[in-house]
């Protein structure tokens, strides 16, 4: 069933006639794996990846990195759900390195992330340093290409 969840994280929306052609399965066996999954909290949602880039609305995104003093007991988890309830935190990770927390935030533009930063994350007691870095560019995400520009593949194989 792995391939199923593989064929499903690469596109949500493959009809169960197509999965169960793919997968050699019946449509209710698919049907029912699915529900299987759904049920035991392995498939957590299903979404588009929007390229804000061709819209009108104004986005923002930044990679956030946080040092965080974690609560005796509690550790890093009750930090990490304070966070992700902000609307702003689109995800949040716990890391190994230099910094504790990752998170990916929008906003319509770099004040808004700004502010976010300074009044809201930085002012948490547990929050000790932050770094943020703001995405100029994407060019694949999710396993999908971003960017509509011609790769020259003469560049890329000197790399």
């Amino acid at each position: 069933m792995d391939k199923l969840l593989t064929l499903l994280e690469k596109n949500a929306r493959l009809k169960n006639s197509q999965l169960a052609a793919i997968l050699d399965m019946t449509e209710a066996q698919v049907a029912a794996a699915i529900e299987q999954y759904e049920q035991a909290g392995v498939l957590r949602g299903y979404q588009a990846l929007v390229d804000w880039d061709k819209t009108d609305r104004p986005y923002v995104c930044a990679q956030i990195e946080l040092k965080v003093s974690p609560k005796r007991d509690l550790g890093f988890d009750e930090i990490a759900h304070t966070i992700m309830t902000f609307d702003e935190v689109e995800s949040c990770y716990l890391m190994s390195g230099g910094f504790d927390l990752a998170l990916t935030v929008s906003g319509k533009d770099f004040k808004d992330i700004a502010l976010f930063v300074s009044q809201r994350l930085a002012t948490l007691d547990s929050v000790i340093a932050t770094s943020t870095h703001f995405v100029l560019k994407k060019y694949k995400e999710k396993g999908t290409l971003i960017s509509d520009e011609e790769i020259d593949m003469r560049e890329a194989t000197l790399l």
